[in-house]
């Protein structure tokens, strides 16, 4: 049997294992469906020190400490309880942020003063002062929210190509991307940083053009150096490169913005003939993460990680949230245990609005993503604008953590980083996410152990009632807490 043979029956294999999995619930999901009759008595831990964060729907509590002794609700109409098991876990988690994309690094960097942009750099990088950001999906080169089009090896007029890339340079970068990269990195000495092209160089593809088209099979070896040659220019300003990916939502092709066509073929060539013999023969160790695109769409991943020249390049897949479930990502790790998910990027936007709309949906991704063994939770954008740019868009309809607005300076901390928060603040690099019990739609939760020993609960009441909450470990009470309509908490104890 010929190799194309082999790996087209090993491939359909995983697609019936896929389709098998795609009617099963993964066991580790451990969704409980009513609530559990907490009136039997269960032995209380005493003098222990329960520390929790609240966010209210009603915005008077934003991410606020408050004393767990004092709740907003005496009454409630039912009561849960979340067996918390620090035995059973699950994926050990690299970190929570977004993107400092060309908009974003530009605001911040030219358009707070200073003093104010160190503010604001301590509330995104801090744990203490902020919400701690611990990860960034940094783009290599232009995307959508950018000041203008441009790649590591744009040419000068009268080159038509450049083979050799002797063009190549992360000059615009230096400009005020990598000196905020360094400075949350002083911030956050435990932040991680990937990266994620939106397309090569215009050159390398069939449009000519950043915009539109796809690589061509002659340049697959020339952007696997430039892969090489990005990596090693930010590790001499100082930034290692934890992991890439190969394209950015390789299965849409924008009109308005750059991106390419990859199919999972593609792809999958492009990794196991080129960019990982590359990575290997630099003695690169950055990892390489497959797919990066929507939950709707498990094939392509399967492909890639099935593949008999990628597969052993690659360290697992990537995931946004525009389409499709979060179940998607069980059902990979189900087939390929021994590769890892990543989740790389959710914006929030008008098409689900704040604060209601948006402040619910973003709390359910903060649990349901981890849940379904995700090591990483990223939005988008870290700022954009009033006018919600800079963008290229005819029309931009996303919203960044945070708002500066270019006339008055002023900095508005949108939904976003609060949500965001819940999880980047008190999860640390390190953590493993832990058993918890999750009643879907109505009380949601996820736990950590962190490396300090200490625990985090993350509870979303999904209803329009208040409900007890009695948090349980090793058989004992640890604590309970009644949580209001609506309203997220994060509970953060020590043993």
């Amino acid at each position: 049997m010929s190799r194309a043979k082999k790996t087209l029956v090993k491939f359909t294999l995983y697609i019936q294992i896929l389709f098998l999995v795609c009617i099963a619930t993964l066991s580790s999901s451990n969704t409980l469906t009513t609530a559990y009759n907490t009136t039997k008595e269960v032995k209380k831990v005493e003098n222990l020190k329960v520390r929790v964060w609240l966010t209210t729907v009603d915005q008077k509590h934003l991410l606020k400490q408050v004393d767990i002794k004092e709740p907003l609700s005496t009454s409630y109409q039912e009561e849960y309880k979340i067996v918390v098991n620090t035995s059973k876990k699950y994926q050990q988690m690299d970190g929570f942020g977004a993107s400092f994309t060309d908009a974003s690094a530009y605001l911040v960097y030219n358009k707070l003063s200073p003093e104010k942009r160190r503010e604001v750099m301590e509330k995104l990088f801090d744990r203490e002062k902020g919400i701690g950001i611990s990860f960034l999906r940094q783009p290599m080169g232009a995307t959508d929210y950018t000041t203008k089009l441009y790649s590591y090896d744009d040419l000068p007029p009268g080159v038509a190509e450049d083979p050799e890339l002797k063009y190549f340079s992360i000059d615009h970068d230096k400009k005020y991307i990598i000196p905020l990269l360094k400075e949350a990195m002083e911030i956050n000495p435990e932040l991680k940083i990937m990266a994620s092209p939106w397309s090569p160089p215009g050159w390398m593809k069939t449009t000519g053009s950043m915009i539109g088209g796809s690589l061509r099979r002659s340049y697959y070896g020339v952007y696997a150096q430039y892969f090489v040659k990005f990596i090693k220019a930010y590790e001499a300003e100082g930034i290692p490169i934890y992991a890439i990916t190969v394209q950015n939502e390789p299965l849409y092709v924008p009109k308005e913005y750059p991106g390419m066509k990859m199919d999972w073929v593609e792809q999958a060539d492009f990794i196991g003939e080129y960019l990982g013999p590359a990575f290997e023969s630099a003695g690169i160790k950055t990892k390489i993460l497959c797919y990066d695109h929507n939950w709707d769409n498990t094939t392509y991943a399967a492909y890639v990680l099935s593949h008999e020249k990628a597969s052993k390049y690659v360290a697992g897949s990537a995931w946004h949230f525009y389409g499709g479930k979060h179940e998607a990502m069980s059902k990979i790790k189900e087939m390929f245990p021994d590769k890892e998910i990543w989740f790389t990027e959710g914006s929030g936007g008008d098409w689900v609005p704040a604060f209601f709309n948006a402040y619910m949906d973003q709390m359910m991704h903060v649990i349901r993503i981890p849940r379904n063994w995700a090591k990483t939770v990223v939005w988008w954008n870290i700022a954009l604008d009033e006018r919600r740019g800079p963008t290229i868009l005819s029309k931009s309809t996303c919203r960044g953590l945070v708002e500066i607005n270019q006339k008055t300076g002023e900095v508005k901390y949108n939904v976003d980083y609060y949500t965001l928060g819940h999880i980047s603040k008190f999860v640390l690099p390190g953590a493993y996410r832990i058993d918890s019990y999750t009643y879907q739609d109505k009380l949601e939760s996820v736990a950590f152990l962190n490396p300090n020993g200490s625990r985090v609960l993350i509870v979303s009441n999904r209803t329009n009632t208040a409900k007890k909450v009695q948090v349980v470990e090793d058989g004992l009470e640890v604590f309970s807490y009644i949580l209001p309509a609506y309203a997220s908490a994060t509970f953060v104890w020590q043993e």
